[in-house]
């Protein structure tokens, strides 16, 4: 990144000196799996206008500026981000869908030049750069954004308002799980833990995230186990977990049990995120608790379904158009740099107790 200074003294003024009705003109950076999809629900927001579009799969950018263009645009596309951040001075946010461990050099690039920048979840995979990355947010003229959507998704919005409302008593509990069949194997990076910071980080890393918002605070102290046990060299070289549990404890005699296996048969499948609480426990993936009665008594006339705004809309889309909204208004992200390097840290911390076999505190942690 030795060409963010030249390209700094380029910066054009930010969208925050527009009016809210204004075009919001956006970049994509990475159109793969992740960010062709992105992509997708970018150019359904009202009042977008995607103008430039960087990747170097030239197939992928290809297909991704021809997607583009099939919705009535006409954007430039680029092989190197950083030559479309010279040459494309109306570019007002960016949105970055690249694999973990380029998220620190391109986000600080586009902050430093004064774009908004949405970047996908996780931060980065390594401490140090979480923390580089909070600091040129905290810095930034423009809005950064974490992908972290989940906290966007109506279910899980409406059961965490609840939770945070006090109706359900103090929480006593976390549960969640993550249990499915393993990652597309034609993504290489995904199985290099040296790139991706392994599947904790990489994957796990929104259900933490939903974990130490209920939480209120991020964890004490973590231990955790896993291992490579049915895909052992698949693919070849694979350096990521098919398999691990982590307990981490929270402040308040808190604690979170969560697993994480990539060999379930399709009838174990799935994605639990339970919370615990003095009066019942919640589900918040579908917003409905169950009310705890006397005894720990239960029936179905203590079931609730909370009512959920925007229900069934689609998680991704609606932390976007929050994303477009926040750049316009230059608003603080439910989602912004601390809660975002928090949840990846907390990943991270998981992590380390893994590999390391043992108990790892949050103040071993990079401090941000």
């Amino acid at each position: 990144m030795t060409r963010r200074s030249a390209i700094a003294l380029a910066a054009t003024p930010l969208l925050s000196a527009q009016s809210p009705n204004d075009t919001v003109r956006v970049a994509m950076i990475g159109v793969g799996n992740r960010g062709s999809f992105l992509l997708r629900h970018t150019l359904r927001i009202p009042g977008v206008q995607v103008v430039a579009i960087a990747d170097i799969d030239e197939e992928r950018l290809k297909a991704a500026v021809a997607q583009a263009e099939g919705a009535g645009q006409k954007p430039e596309g680029f092989t190197d981000f950083r030559r479309m951040l010279d040459r494309r001075k109306d570019i007002d946010a960016v949105i970055i869908a690249t694999p973990v461990d380029t998220h620190k050099d391109i986000a600080l690039g586009a902050l430093e030049v004064g774009k908004h920048v949405y970047c996908e979840k996780p931060m980065a995979h390594r401490e140090e750069d979480v923390k580089m990355m909070v600091l040129g947010a905290r810095n930034a003229k423009g809005v950064f954004q974490s992908g972290f959507q989940l906290r966007h998704d109506p279910a899980r919005s409406a059961a965490m308002s609840f939770i945070k409302s006090g109706e359900l008593g103090s929480v006593l509990f976390l549960q969640a799980y993550r249990h499915t069949g393993d990652l597309p194997r034609q993504t290489g990076w995904y199985f290099d833990a040296a790139r991706s910071g392994n599947n904790i980080v990489e994957q796990a890393c929104h259900i933490l995230d939903l974990m130490t918002w209920a939480a209120g605070k991020p964890p004490l102290r973590a231990f955790g186990s896993g291992g490579i046990n049915l895909y052992k060299d698949i693919p070849p070289g694979r350096t990521t977990l098919d398999n691990y549990a982590v307990i981490y404890e929270f402040p308040d005699d808190v604690r979170l049990v969560f697993s994480h296996i990539y060999f379930d048969p399709a009838s174990f499948s799935g994605i639990k995120e339970r919370v615990f609480c003095a009066k019942g426990a919640i589900e918040l993936p579908t917003a409905t608790w169950h009310e705890l009665g006397e005894r720990g008594r239960r029936g179905p006339e203590m079931v609730h379904k909370l009512e959920v705004p925007d229900a069934g809309k689609d998680a991704t889309y609606q932390s976007l158009a929050a994303f477009v909204d926040n750049a316009r208004g230059k608003k603080t992200p439910l989602n912004n740099a601390e809660s975002a390097a928090r949840s990846t840290l907390m990943a991270m911390m998981g992590r380390k107790a893994i590999s390391e076999k043992r108990v790892v505190t949050w103040d071993e942690m990079i401090k941000i």
